[in-house]
């Protein structure tokens, strides 16, 4: 009758936990006790089942196609009401997962890997965030897959802001009795890789685990635009803004919840590119100046890349003539490529201070948003915050940290770009530092020729050392203090990790940013609270990124700042 003596490989493979013994009499029975509702995703290569139940099938009785090979399993509704009363079989669709799970790609992908979901997680981030007297959501609101969404928080890092117009993303309020915010001006910040149609098509494979019908422009943009009304941002930095989207519904979508927006497309096939986009009620445009990577006359710099930095002028009455400087860019992602990820931030770095000085020859306060594909504690993160980098020896493929085990062991070139490139190894423009050098030429003519000697000899020492001259903070710190357990800004079927920042050149008495360093800076910027990340086992309950409610395979980070003068 074509009965066989054991179960199919697929089915055997469903774990220890239960044992199917096929006789004559045809009974199922189950041994271990386990909870009585399952959820069975087509992710997981083991299943537990419900508590032992002896069930009688008849002798016509088929494996139903379920247990067959996932692909059968896609397109079945199947369920087994009769089973017992009190159990029963979920069959989620097969582009969701069950919570606090992840697609089997990502598990074996994390295998030999720190784990990421230790047990103490939830209670400690909720000590945390209690510790800074947020507001906390219960826990099935936290984490509901039900409703698709993961509730995010402000963190604040003055007291006094508690009282200030934001209260959580959620219910902004102001507080019009607070006579003393009114004279200073505070504002928002966000950066927020959008994720291009064009890019999102070209790189299918990393978004195998989303429903098709989430990853069509059409149900993304609105679900995009949402966010950005909700966050209500003062200045927006995105990336991965596509020119016929920008052209056609970004910009004026934009523009009728009052921002005025600077685009700069990449210089390449891809039609991608950075937007910067600031509330006309708050600021005014003082210049746009767009930075392009490609250099036709460099082959090191072959790449499409681009940035952008605009200077703008808050709208209040001060006592001098403030300004602040916003860049943002979105680096080179090839991971073996760190000398162009270098050169390409040096450039930024560059323009940036050309544009930054004030009258009196002290910078401006700076913000740098964007993706800039390295993680935390990478030679070029930490070139960014502490302002310094000796890359002598330093493998090509280290650079940005993006992978643990690099394969382009190439070591850089000293000098990484050329000299051609009009950028000094201080990230500023020849032309700056030749002005620089002529301002101080009396003490140098006047120095003795031995002391000249030791200078040359001193520079050519210093060949393999980039510096730059911003004392910069990240808004983020990367992991949740209480656990370690690593912030993300991104989360798809290949990776979790943070490749986004929003840098800021701290005032004096922030309490966030790192001490040490003097202060070139005419004032500087107080932070004053930041919209919290998520860890990857948060995503993960929602399915990752992008999901129902979010639309990109990014998060948007969020920050509030204070200006502050001297």
């Amino acid at each position: 009758s074509g009965r066989r003596s054991m179960l199919p490989r697929h089915v055997q493979r469903l774990g220890r936990d239960w044992i199917a013994h096929w006789n004559g009499s045809q009974i199922l029975a189950l041994n271990s006790p386990v909870p009585s509702c399952v959820r069975w995703a087509g992710h997981y290569p083991w299943a537990s089942f419900p508590l032992p139940v002896p069930v009688d099938l008849s002798a016509n009785w088929r494996l139903p196609s379920f247990l067959g090979p996932w692909r059968q399993f896609q397109n079945c509704n199947w369920q087994l009401e009769n089973f017992t009363q009190s159990s029963c079989f979920h069959l989620p669709t097969p582009s969701m997962i069950s919570e606090g799970e992840e697609p089997l790609t990502k598990r074996r992908r994390l295998s030999g890997q720190h784990d990421t979901s230790a047990p103490e997680e939830e209670t400690n981030l909720t000590n945390q965030k209690e510790a800074l007297c947020l507001p906390v959501a219960q826990d099935e609101e936290k984490h509901s897959s039900k409703k698709g969404t993961i509730k995010r928080h402000w963190e604040y890092f003055c007291q006094h802001s508690r009282t200030m117009k934001i209260k959580n993303f959620e219910n902004k309020e102001t507080d019009q009795s607070n006579t003393e915010s009114e004279a200073k001006f505070d504002f928002t910040v966000m950066s927020y890789n959008i994720l291009s149609q064009n890019l999102l098509e070209d790189n299918s494979h990393l978004y195998r685990h989303c429903r098709q019908r989430l990853l069509i422009w059409t149900y993304r943009f609105p679900n995009i635009l949402q966010e950005i009304k909700q966050l209500d941002a003062d200045v927006l930095c995105l990336q991965e803004v596509q020119e016929d989207h920008y052209r056609t519904e970004i910009k004026s979508s934009l523009e009728s919840l009052g921002y005025h927006c600077e685009y700069k497309m990449r210089t390449g096939r891809k039609p991608d590119g950075c937007a910067i986009c600031f509330k006309t009620s708050k600021f005014s445009l003082i210049s746009s100046n767009p930075v392009e990577f490609f250099r036709h006359d460099i082959p090191l710099l072959d790449r499409d890349n681009v940035g952008l930095v605009l200077l703008l002028q808050p709208r209040f009455h001060c006592k001098t003539n403030a300004a602040v400087c916003i860049a943002n860019t979105h680096l080179l992602y090839n991971p073996r490529r760190g000398d162009i990820k270098l050169t390409q931030l040096a450039m930024l770095l560059a323009e940036i201070a050309s544009i930054a000085p004030q009258k009196d020859g002290i910078f401006c306060p700076i913000i740098i948003c964007g993706d800039f594909n390295s993680v935390p504690g990478s030679p070029l993160y930490r070139f960014i915050k502490e302002g310094k980098l000796n890359y002598e020896g330093l493998a090509i493929g280290k650079v940005s940290g993006q992978e643990q085990f690099p394969r382009g062991q190439r070591i850089l070139s000293i000098p990484i770009w050329p000299k051609k490139l009009g950028i000094s190894q201080n990230c500023v423009y020849e032309i700056k530092q030749q002005q620089k050098e002529e301002n101080e030429g009396e003490k140098l003519e006047a120095a003795k020729a031995d002391n000249t000697q030791e200078i040359v000899i001193a520079s050519e020492k210093l060949s393999s050392k980039l510096q730059h001259h911003f004392k910069l903070s990240s808004v983020y710190s990367h992991y949740f203090p209480e656990t370690g357990i690593p912030e993300v800004t991104t989360c798809h079927s290949r990776s979790a990790v943070t490749v986004d920042y929003i840098f800021y050149s701290a005032a004096s008495d922030d309490t966030v940013a790192q001490p040490g360093a003097e202060e070139p800076f005419h004032g500087g910027l107080k932070l004053l609270g930041r919209l919290a990340l998520l860890t990857e086992k948060d995503l993960w309950t929602v399915n990752g990124l992008p999901n129902e409610n979010n639309s990109s395979d990014h998060l948007p980070l969020l920050a509030e700042f204070r200006l502050i003068e001297r």
